[in-house]
């Protein structure tokens, strides 16, 4: 199991209570390893299981439309 961790950009996140909230919610995500999300960077930190990357990707966009509807991850 090979663990990858990137930096992802985040487009309008508008509120750092949100970000705590999102930063929780994609921590316990399966194939997650570790999230660190930065307000004021409008950056995530994400630590995942390549072999799942397209799951979880899909379940942080999942997750992070739920706390803030207008937020999106730039996943490049």
């Amino acid at each position: 199991m090979a663990m990858v961790k990137k930096v992802y950009k985040m487009e309008d996140l508008d509120c750092a209570n949100c970000a705590a909230k999102m930063q929780d919610a994609v921590c316990r995500l399966k194939g997650v390893g570790s999230c660190e999300i930065n307000f004021m960077m409008q950056k995530m930190v994400l630590e995942y299981d390549e072999e799942d990357q397209k799951d979880v990707f899909k379940q942080v966009k999942k997750c992070i439309k739920r706390i803030e509807p207008d937020c999106s991850v730039i996943f490049e």
